[in-house]
């Protein structure tokens, strides 16, 4: 097993051509639908396919999933061993394809390495911005250095935040979110993995997505809980195996939040 430290030089390198690939279409995007209708692009492709060749030419022997060519042949034997130690890359090349089509910056390559189905190592990267935040569940790096969620005493300080309020009401009870929002001092939609790059600098305080794929919350589960916050699905469970997430920044908090949202 590869430690922290080579997995964070690993995405550090990474960086320079998933910019590049950004800055080559951004602005001038064509986008095709896949079957769920949801957006992709040739950046998509291109920056997972980089990343794929990478991790095979650099970590060979694990599995790798990427949102846009699934499970790659040559490691499916590996997943299928369920031996200890088996080490599962997930790749989102662009979470937040609705922004980077819009020009909006609000969009990042995710990176996670699940170790026997438990979430590891993470690196966000938000290419506009050039940043770069890495975790392993004890601590969080941000271009390098230390990064914690702030210190939040109550909902009525709270900035929430939220991907799109139409998944809510689409999946889950939207009348509790609005009770939520109206408790907390702020309700913005700074999403996808750009909200939990707010919260893991202690930019923002609470993140609720009613709707996740595991390409979207692998990478995000190290970062948070190094951090210093508290992460689970909707309903207080292990995020790994769910399909939603609530970050926050303390216990306490995140137990009110929770409580709000399944009342």
């Amino acid at each position: 097993m590869f430690t922290f430290e080579e997995f964070t030089e690993f995405a550090r390198r990474l960086t320079p051509t998933i910019r590049a690939t950004v800055d080559r279409y951004i602005g001038h995007v064509r986008v095709d639908y896949k079957a769920d209708d949801s957006p992709v692009t040739l950046a998509d492709r291109e920056i997972e396919q980089y990343i794929v060749a990478q991790i095979e030419a650099r970590f060979p022997g694990g599995a790798i999933v990427g949102e846009e060519s699934g499970t790659h042949p040559a490691s499916t034997a590996v997943t299928q061993t369920n031996e200890p130690g088996a080490v599962e890359w997930i790749v989102d090349p662009i979470d937040g394809t609705k922004s980077f089509i819009h020009g909006v910056p609000l969009f990042a390559t995710l990176i996670g390495v699940m170790v026997d189905g438990e979430a590891t190592y993470g690196a966000i990267y938000n290419p506009l911005l050039d940043d770069l935040i890495v975790g392993d569940n004890r601590v969080a790096l941000w271009n390098g250095r230390p990064t914690r969620m702030r210190a939040c005493g109550s909902l009525r300080e709270a900035t929430l935040l939220t991907t799109d309020i139409l998944d809510v009401e689409k999946h889950r009870n939207l009348p509790n979110f609005w009770a939520l929002a109206h408790a907390c001092r702020l309700l913005r939609t700074w999403g996808d993995a750009y909200g939990y790059c707010l919260l893991a600098t202690g930019r923002a305080d609470v993140m609720v997505d009613p709707i996740m794929s595991r390409w979207d919350l692998a990478a995000l589960i190290p970062v948070i809980r190094g951090a210093g916050g508290v992460i689970t699905d909707y309903y207080g469970g292990n995020p790994a195996t769910g399909d939603s997430i609530v970050a926050s920044g303390s216990e306490e908090l995140h137990r009110e939040v929770l409580a709000m949202l399944n009342a």
